[in-house]
């Protein structure tokens, strides 16, 4: 049993675990966020549109002894589509900041390095100046 919390301790210390938790945790309160925004913000212009609470638009059937919650999931949906768009703005953002530090990266590589016989001949380019 000691071997196995050992195991799981050095499991759950590695940096990419910790990182994905802590993702996970920020992703759960964006989720918040976007939820509260669509329930509080969209919800009620959408509400005035169309002269309906989005919670109350329900589908019934069998004499209203059934209903469909058509409303919370437009709601749900509407925060899939921005918390998508907001995820997808993210990536393309850090994509191409990537691509500009490889540029980068690139560029410093690229430039060629001096052989031996160049610094051999602004050496004595030197010399021939410091005799002047």
């Amino acid at each position: 049993m000691k071997k196995f919390m050992e195991e799981f301790k050095a499991f759950a210390m590695r940096g990419n675990v910790m990182d994905m938790a802590i993702g996970v945790i920020i992703a759960s309160a964006f989720g918040n966020i976007i939820a509260a925004f669509t329930e509080n913000i969209i919800g009620p212009i959408i509400g005035c549109l169309f002269q309906a609470n989005l919670d109350e638009v329900v589908i019934s059937v069998l004499g209203g002894k059934v209903t469909f919650g058509v409303g919370k999931l437009i709601a749900a949906i509407l925060n899939f589509i921005i918390v998508a768009f907001v995820l997808f703005s993210l990536v393309k953002f850090v994509n191409k900041l990537k691509d500009m530090k490889k540029k980068e990266e690139e560029a410093v590589e690229e430039a060629p390095a001096k052989s031996d016989e160049l610094i051999a001949l602004e050496q004595i380019v030197e010399l021939l100046k410091e005799k002047k």
